[in-house]
C-alpha cells in the first residue's frame, strides 16, 4: 500500500473470529466515520467483510485500529486484505448480511452467552429507566448468543428473537451508531421484548409470586438463559432433601446462587482469581471452599468441604435474587441422566413431578446449554465442565487439520467439529444413559456442523465398542480413549511435541481387551506407546464396582494375595456375599482386568471405612481426597518398590497403618504422596522432558498440584488442562485433534478407520 498520500484506495478485509454479536460492526462503523472513511460492512457466514474507501494514510491506518480497538469481546482470528477498484462512495454504511454461499469458506463463530454487564444492570434497577425491572435486558455487551441463534451469520432474523417486533424506541436504538444498541440483535423492551408468566400472572407480579414461593420453601423449576434451574432456599435442609428426593439426586452436590459477591464471601473462602472467575461474562460455577457456616443447608453437598457457587448472570436471576437476599440452590432442571429442559411444554411435562410451580417465559431457547463449572488448579482456572459462557468458542491448535467430526464419549458428553486450525468444542452434553439423552445427542451431532458451517469429512469416536457415541455411527475413525485424553490436553495447550501422557481416570477401553485408566503413553501427534501403567487387578462384578467399591478392595486384596480376614473389609459383606465375590475372582468370571487408577482410588477408600457404596461417579474417591489433614505434606509416603506402577506397597502401607491406629486422614495423604511419587519414578524412566497430565483423578486437587510441583522439583515441565476440562468432557477435543491428523491407517497405536466414505448421513 504505498502510492501517493493524496491518493485514494480502496481496500476488502475480510475478518473471521469472534466478531458478530459483540458490536463489532457498530465499531467498524464508528471508527470508519472517525477516519472519514466511506465504504461497507457486513456479516458473512464465516466472519465479517470489510470495503473501505478513502485516502492512502487513513485506509493503511484502519487494518491496525481494528485490531487495537476492537470491542472487549471481539476476538479477531484472522484478517485478510486486497485492493479493490475504486467505487466513489463518499458514505459508510452497515449492509445485510450475506446468507447462504457468503463467506470463503472458513466455518463461522458464534460468541458464548455473555452475564449482564454493569450498563444494563444499572438499566434494570433504574427506576427512571424504560427498562426498569425488566428481566430481558441486554446491550452489544452482554445476553443471549449461542443459545438462541439458529443459524449464521448473527443477525436478529436468525435467532429465536425473530418473532418479537421491536417497538419504535428499540428499533431507535438498534438504528443509531452512538448507541450500545446498535445491532444487538437480542434487543428488547417491555413494550416488545419476551415477557415472564407465573401462572396466570405475568411481568412483575410474576416475579413477585414467584419470589413468594421459593420464600415460602417451594421448588420453582425458572427458565433461564440455556434451560430451567430448580430453585430452593438453600438455607432449609427440608427443602433440600426434598428437592433430593424429587430428583433422584441422593449425595452429589448442588449448586449454589448468591444474591451477590459479599454474600458469597459470608459462607466461602474466596481467593482474588475466584472472584474474577465468578464475575467474568462467564459467571460459571465455581468450586470454593465452604467456611464454618450453619446458616446453609448441610445437605448442599454431605461431606463435601467445596460448595459449588455461581452469581446471578441474567437480569431475570438478578431481579428474583435481588427480592430474595438469600443463597438458593440452582440445580439444573432436569431428572437426573435426562438432559436439561428447555422449552415451557417440555419442562410442564418432564418437571411436574419435581417442581411446584414454575416460572416461564417466551423467549424460545434454541439450543440446551448447562452452567460451566470451573475452579483454581495450580493458580489458574480449570475448567470442570465447558458449557454456558465458554462453548462453542474453538480451540486454536498447531497445524491445519483434516475436516472431521468427533462424537465424544458416553459420560459428559461433548462433541467437537475441525476447521483449519481450529476446533469447535460444543457445550456440555451429560451422560448418554437414558434414551431422551440418546436422542438429544443425535440432535446435537448435526447442530455444530450446521451452525458452524463447518464440513467435516469423517467421524471419529471412542474405541470402546460398547459406547453409544461409538454405535451410533458406521464406518467411523476410533481413538483410543486414553490417548484422546492426553491429544486434548495437548491440543488446548498449543503442543505438537512428544511427551509422557499421564492419563489416569475411571473406565477406558483398551487394546488388548481390558480396562484402561492408569496410563503411562509416550504420545507423539496421531501415534501413541503404552509405556507403562498401574498394576492390573480384576473388578468382581464388572461395572458394579463402580457402584461398590467394596468389591473393587476386594480386587485389590486379591490381587495382592491379602486374605480379607486380615483387614475390616470383611464386615461390609454377609457371608453369601463374600462367598459369591471370592469364587468370582478365584474362578476369572465375570472380574475384567483393569489398570485403572479411579479404581484404585475408590478400592482404597473401601479399605479405609470411607465408603462402601457409591450414588455418583467418584464419590468414593472425592471423599478419600476430602479427608487430606491440613499438615498432609508433611506425612511422607509409603517406600515404593523398582517395579513400575506397583501399588502393593501402597496397599500394604495402608493396611499396616489401620493395624497400628492411624488415623484415616493421614493415611489419606501418604496415599497421594505414593502415588504422586510413582509418577516421577515412571517418568524418570521414560525420559521424557515434558508429562500431560489427563483423566478425570486430576480433578482432584491435591494431586494435581503435588504432582506439578513435584514435577518441576525434579527438571520436568508439566502440562495440565486450563480450557477443557481433563474428564471425559474433553475427549472429543483429543479425538477431533488425533484424527484430524491422522493419515488414514490400521497400526497399533495409530488411530484406525474402516474403509468407505463419510457415515455422517447415517447417524
Amino acid at each position: 500500500m504505498s502510492e501517493d498520500a493524496g491518493s485514494r484506495q480502496r481496500l476488502r478485509i475480510g475478518i473471521t473470529g469472534a466478531v458478530q454479536g459483540v458490536g463489532f460492526r457498530p465499531f467498524v462503523y464508528r471508527l470508519a466515520k472517525e477516519l472519514g472513511i466511506a465504504g461497507l460492512v457486513r456479516n458473512r457466514t464465516d466472519g465479517v467483510e470489510i470495503e473501505i474507501e478513502g485516502d492512502v494514510v487513513s485506509t493503511e491506518a484502519f487494518p491496525e485500529q481494528l485490531k487495537e480497538n476492537c470491542p472487549p469481546h471481539c476476538l479477531i482470528r484472522e484478517m485478510e486484505v486486497s485492493f479493490l477498484p475504486l467505487a466513489g462512495e463518499s458514505e459508510f454504511a452497515i449492509l445485510d448480511s450475506e446468507g447462504e454461499g457468503g463467506g470463503h469458506g472458513r466455518a463461522g463463530e458464534v460468541l458464548p452467552d455473555l452475564a449482564t454487564c454493569g450498563d444494563c444492570l444499572h438499566e434494570i434497577f433504574d427506576p427512571e429507566d424504560r427498562r426498569y425491572l425488566y428481566p430481558f435486558t441486554n446491550c452489544t455487551q452482554c445476553g443471549p448468543r449461542f443459545s438462541i441463534v439458529q443459524s449464521l451469520p448473527y443477525d436478529r432474523a436468525n435467532t429465536t428473537m425473530s418473532g418479537f417486533r421491536m417497538c419504535p424506541d428499540c428499533q431507535a436504538e438498534y438504528d443509531d451508531p452512538a448507541d450500545r444498541r446498535f445491532h444487538a440483535q437480542p434487543n428488547a423492551c417491555p413494550r416488545c421484548g419476551p415477557r415472564v408468566a407465573f401462572g396466570e400472572e405475568t411481568g412483575n407480579d410474576a416475579m413477585e409470586s414467584a419470589t413468594r414461593a421459593i420464600e415460602a420453601g417451594r421448588i420453582v423449576a425458572v427458565k433461564g438463559v440455556g434451560g430451567f434451574h430448580l430453585f430452593a432456599d438453600a438455607r432449609s435442609d427440608e427443602v433440600v432433601q426434598r428437592l433430593r428426593e424429587r430428583k433422584r439426586r441422593p449425595d452429589k452436590p448442588l449448586a449454589v446462587m448468591f444474591p451477590n459477591l459479599d454474600s458469597v464471601a459470608e459462607h466461602c473462602l474466596l481467593q482474588t482469581i475466584e472472584k474474577e472467575i465468578l464475575e467474568s461474562v462467564a459467571a460459571p460455577i465455581v468450586l470454593l471452599q465452604r467456611r464454618d457456616s450453619k446458616s446453609l443447608a448441610d445437605s448442599l453437598a454431605p461431606g463435601n468441604p467445596r460448595l459449588g457457587v455461581l452469581l446471578p448472570y441474567s437480569p431475570l436471576h438478578h431481579l428474583l435474587m435481588r427480592r430474595l437476599g438469600f443463597p438458593v440452590v440452582a440445580t439444573s432442571g432436569n431428572l437426573s441422566d435426562e438432559p436439561i429442559c428447555i422449552s415451557n411444554e417440555e419442562a410442564q411435562e418432564r418437571l411436574s413431578g419435581i417442581a411446584d410451580d414454575f416460572l416461564f417465559h417466551d423467549r424460545p431457547i434454541e439450543r440446551a446449554v448447562d452452567d460451566s463449572v470451573a475452579c483454581v488448579m495450580a493458580g489458574r482456572e480449570l475448567s470442570l465442565r465447558r458449557s454456558r459462557g465458554y462453548a462453542p468458542a474453538p480451540i486454536v491448535v498447531p497445524g491445519k487439520l483434516r475436516p472431521v467430526l468427533a462424537l465424544g464419549g458416553d459420560l459428559k458428553n461433548a462433541i467437537a467439529v475441525t476447521d483449519g486450525d481450529r476446533i469447535f468444542l460444543s457445550q456440555y452434553h451429560g451422560d448418554l444413559e437414558s434414551p431422551l439423552a440418546q436422542d438429544a445427542f443425535r440432535t446435537r451431532t448435526q447442530d455444530l456442523p450446521d451452525l458452524s458451517r463447518a464440513r467435516p469429512e469423517r467421524v471419529v469416536c471412542d474405541s470402546h465398542p460398547g459406547y453409544h457415541s461409538s454405535a451410533s455411527c458406521e464406518d467411523a475413525i476410533s481413538v483410543q480413549h486414553h490417548h484422546a485424553h492426553i491429544a486434548a490436553c495437548l491440543a488446548e495447550n498449543g503442543i505438537d511435541e512428544t511427551v509422557l501422557g499421564v492419563a489416569w481416570d475411571g473406565t477406558g477401553y483398551g487394546p488388548d481387551g481390558t480396562i484402561w485408566g492408569g496410563e503411562f503413553l509416550i504420545v507423539n501427534g496421531a501415534e501413541f506407546e503404552r509405556f507403562s501403567h498401574l498394576r492390573s487387578f480384576s473388578l468382581p462384578g464388572g461395572e458394579r464396582c463402580v457402584r461398590e467399591p467394596r468389591r473393587t478392595a476386594l480386587g485389590l486384596l486379591h490381587e495382592a494375595g491379602i486374605p480379607v480376614e486380615e483387614t475390616t473389609l470383611a464386615a461390609a459383606f454377609t457371608e453369601e456375599e463374600l462367598r459369591i465375590v471370592r469364587t468370582s475372582l478365584a474362578r476369572k468370571i465375570h472380574s475384567p482386568r483393569t489398570s485403572s487408577a479411579g479404581r484404585l482410588f475408590d478400592g482404597l477408600a473401601a479399605l479405609l471405612g470411607i465408603r462402601h457404596r457409591t450414588t455418583f461417579e467418584g464419590q468414593a474417591a472425592m471423599e478419600l481426597e476430602f479427608l487430606l489433614p491440613e499438615n498432609a505434606g508433611s506425612l511422607g509416603s509409603y517406600v515404593l518398590d523398582s517395579s513400575p506402577g506397583n501399588w502393593f506397597p501402597i496397599i500394604k502401607g495402608c493396611l499396616h497403618d489401620l493395624a497400628e491406629g492411624e488415623s484415616a486422614a493421614r493415611i489419606s495423604a501418604r496415599i497421594h504422596h505414593s502415588l504422586v511419587e510413582l509418577i516421577l519414578q515412571v517418568a524418570c524412566e521414560a525420559g521424557q522432558s515434558r508429562v500431560a497430565l489427563s483423566g478425570g483423578c486430576f480433578q482432584n486437587r491435591y494431586l494435581t498440584e503435588t504432582v506439578i510441583r513435584r514435577l518441576r522439583e525434579e527438571g520436568f515441565t508439566p502440562i495440565w488442562h486450563r480450557l477443557v476440562p481433563p474428564n471425559d468432557g474433553g475427549l472429543a477435543l483429543g479425538q477431533a485433534y488425533v484424527a484430524g491428523r491422522t493419515v488414514p491407517s490400521t497400526q497399533p497405536g495409530v488411530a484406525s478407520e474402516a474403509e468407505g466414505n463419510s457415515p455422517i448421513s447415517s447417524m
